[in-house]
């Protein structure tokens, strides 16, 4: 970056290495910048560095942020894939299947660059939970394929603890002496912190159910969005989340579970307790192929809901979501993301 502020250039000196050059496989990069202006400058090196190598490029950004890189594009804007991040990444485990996969999948042939920003100002703590897991598992979901991920943070936005999130989830830092290895990377003992109990709800309607009843679960939970006042769009969709969740319980869960749903703060919020082992962290984020006939369920739930968070216990498994109950608005993008 250019006129690094000294917070940053201290940092630099502390936490990073040797600079490093690109890979053929994935650099998976947070770019700590300082101003608006080291915002577009970064961005669109990195942006116009992939068109004139012949890469395909992505931006995934929110609004504020889209605006501003689609007018430097100019002409270019047309060789862009311009996303609106606030709506296709609201749901931060839908980033992977949505946009990262779903870019370089499209490009099977080519190494593809995307500039991936999950974070911006309104963002919920859970929210912002949701994004640092997702951050985590990028590298594990993309480790093989030829793929460049820059991720903006504003570095005085952020605070001690975000700033270790950062670094502990991204292989490389962009800032005032290029590209840089992180020290405190250690993606897999963030995973770990990340598998923590979840907030228990006060309120919550509760049904047990297994094969018998698992229509009266779904008409429950209908009945739940409705007396939320939820639009008639919407309860449809909580509908087939729940048949979802709860049909993996009863498949894949000893039988049976327990669903739980209740609202609050403009959200309806519900989850699926079971007895079964989820051992593969990337469930539900991978693209699912055409021809493949189940292992659907969990990745619809991403697609579908407003955020989603997994516990793994001893005990089983606990998958719960959240829907707003009015049509979600995006965030502004500007601030920590």
């Amino acid at each position: 970056m250019t006129g690094a502020a000294p917070a940053v250039a201290a940092f630099a000196e502390q936490e990073v290495v040797a600079a490093m050059a690109p890979s053929e496989v994935c650099c998976h990069s947070a770019l700590l910048y300082a101003s608006a202006e080291e915002y577009l400058v970064e961005v669109m090196g990195f942006v116009r560095g992939g068109l004139a190598a012949g890469e395909p490029v992505a931006v995934a950004v929110p609004p504020a942020h889209l605006v501003m890189i689609e007018d430097a594009l100019r002409g270019d804007a047309g060789r862009v894939r311009l996303i609106d991040m606030t709506d296709v990444g609201r749901n931060p485990g839908r980033i992977l299947p949505a946009v990262l996969y779903a870019f370089a999948d499209a490009f099977p042939a080519d190494r593809v660059r995307i500039v991936s920003e999950p974070v911006w100002p309104g963002r919920t703590p859970e929210e912002l939970a949701a994004c640092v897991q997702h951050e985590a598992l990028v590298n594990l979901a993309l480790a093989e394929r030829p793929i460049a991920i820059m991720c903006p943070y504003a570095r005085p936005a952020l605070d001690e603890a975000a700033l270790a999130d950062v670094l502990a989830t991204h292989p490389t830092v962009i800032q005032g002496e290029g590209l840089l290895r992180s020290e405190r990377y250690a993606a897999t003992d963030v995973l770990a912190a990340a598998d923590r109990p979840l907030p228990e709800p006060v309120g919550a309607l509760h049904m047990s159910f297994d094969l018998a009843n698992l229509g009266r679960v779904r008409q429950a939970a209908v009945a739940q969005a409705r007396r939320s006042g939820m639009p008639e769009r919407r309860v449809n969709t909580v509908a087939v989340v729940v048949s979802e969740l709860a049909t993996n319980a009863i498949k894949h869960g000893g039988g049976g579970g327990t669903l739980r749903i209740w609202t609050g703060d403009g959200m309806l919020t519900g989850d699926v307790r079971d007895r079964g082992r989820l051992d593969d962290p990337l469930a539900g984020r991978r693209p699912v192929p055409p021809t493949q006939l189940s292992g659907r369920g969990l990745l619809l739930v991403n697609l579908m809901t407003d955020l989603v968070r997994t516990r793994f216990a001893a005990d089983g498994t606990t998958v719960r979501f959240a829907m707003a109950i009015g049509e979600p608005a995006g965030g502004e993008g500007s601030g920590h993301g």
